[in-house]
């Protein structure tokens, strides 16, 4: 008798295999230009040269993750073809790249292109196109507006969120602030400036002086200059990484020592700290959503070892100390899990699907506590920081992780 169930159970089992099988077989596979049974082509913009070279690694680092993953068997068994263009930072070159990759390369998305004046100027390309414009490396508030762009996704925390968290920083820390501020004169600084006013509501007239620069000056030395002479105690600097290491060093150059906060983008340790000078930076505050790569506390952590084999494996000229690298790997590997839970239906539209789809995930290198979480009403994957200070020769971490408060779906 038993035996005879057994074998009643060994058919009802290999019927219901082959159920699944035949289902799976006839399950149709969906594809938008870009993608086949072998292969998934990637589309990507970097400033490999021009003012924001520093931020090239990005795209190195993408690179290796996805030969990482091709060398795995690839994603669902399809391999990824990455193809990555320079538009040295200049937003009529990356229309021309966006161009290329879309009607010449016929990718299937172009995924984490730099900067927000280059993703301005192909936003529109891109959604008129229905082309997704996926994690996209800059915080500007414009790339996560479900309603406006349903084709653009960012990645980091906003920025107006970022700088919300400075303020909320000096209005229990330093009350009685006298704030200078200088930003980048795009969507970027405008936003930082924007988050922090808004973030320090009634207090927003402790603002005492504001100046802009343009990523076409050589050299912001005269800005510092007119700011120290406000009389400032506070200097907050939105610049990214080459204007960031000349605030640093101009403004230990002059003696002035303000209470320092320096934007994300611009506080690589690698990138702009070290260029700058240690001593230069000793104090300077910054916030951070992801774990620092040159931090000896990670040593032990998984994710993080996760991220070291990787480096020493597929990138070891890469350095640690450099927020972009870490940036880089946490980004690609968001795609890739998007691109898994796509599974064979890799339509553009089932993408942006998957890609507000998150639920508390996770990459290896984000702080503890920091989640990413997307919805079809919440386009901003990363909206936690937690402030940070410079000492010695790595940021310390201070305080709780604390909301921006952009996203929410």
């Amino acid at each position: 008798m038993l035996s005879k169930l057994k074998l009643n159970v060994a058919a009802v089992s290999a019927v219901a295999a082959l159920a699944m099988t035949s289902g799976h077989a006839l399950a149709q596979k969906k594809y938008d230009t870009g993608a086949t049974d072998t292969e998934i082509k990637i589309g990507n913009i970097m400033p490999y040269s021009g003012p924001a070279s520093a931020y090239g690694v990005i795209g190195k680092m993408e690179e290796a993750y996805f030969k990482m993953i091709n060398d795995q068997g690839g994603i669902n068994g399809r391999k990824i073809t990455f193809i990555s263009y320079d538009d040295g930072y200049s937003p009529p070159k990356a229309v021309e790249q966006a161009r290329k990759l879309v009607e010449s390369d016929e990718v299937l998305l172009i995924f984490g292109p730099l900067g927000t004046p280059s993703n301005s100027a192909i936003q529109k390309y891109l959604n008129a196109k229905k082309i997704p414009q996926l994690f996209v490396a800059t915080g500007a508030t414009k790339f996560g507006e479900p309603k406006e762009f349903p084709w653009t996704m960012g990645w980091q925390p906003p920025y107006q969120s970022e700088s919300r968290v400075y303020a909320k920083y000096l209005l229990k820390e330093k009350p009685d602030a006298k704030i200078a501020i200088m930003y980048q004169n795009d969507d970027f600084g405008k936003d930082m400036l924007k988050g922090l006013k808004d973030g320090l509501g009634a207090k927003a007239s402790q603002v005492i002086a504001e100046d802009s620069y343009e990523v076409s000056e050589p050299t912001i030395d005269s800005h510092i200059i007119k700011l120290k002479a406000t009389g400032a105690d506070v200097f907050v600097s939105f610049t990214t990484p080459k204007f960031a290491a000349q605030a640093i060093k101009k403004v230990a150059e002059l003696g002035w020592k303000p209470m320092y906060i320096q934007s994300n983008v611009g506080a690589s340790v690698g990138s702009v700290l070290k260029p700058a000078g240690f001593d230069n930076s000793q104090g300077i505050l910054s916030a951070a959503y992801a774990k620092d790569g040159a931090d000896p506390q990670w040593d032990n952590d998984e994710g993080m070892k996760k991220f070291y084999a990787f480096l020493a494996k597929y990138a070891p000229d890469m350095n640690k100390t450099d927020g972009s690298v870490v940036y880089g790997y946490g980004q690609a590997q968001t795609l890739v899990q998007v691109l898994k839970q796509a599974g064979d239906n890799l339509t553009r539209e089932n993408i942006m699907k998957q890609a507000a789809s998150l639920k508390d995930y996770t990459p290896d290198t984000l702080l503890p506590g920091v989640k990413i979480n997307t919805s079809a009403t919440d386009f901003y994957p990363i909206d936690q920081l937690q402030i940070m200070q410079f000492k010695g020769e790595k940021y310390e971490l201070i305080g709780p992780i604390i909301s921006g408060g952009m996203g929410g779906s």
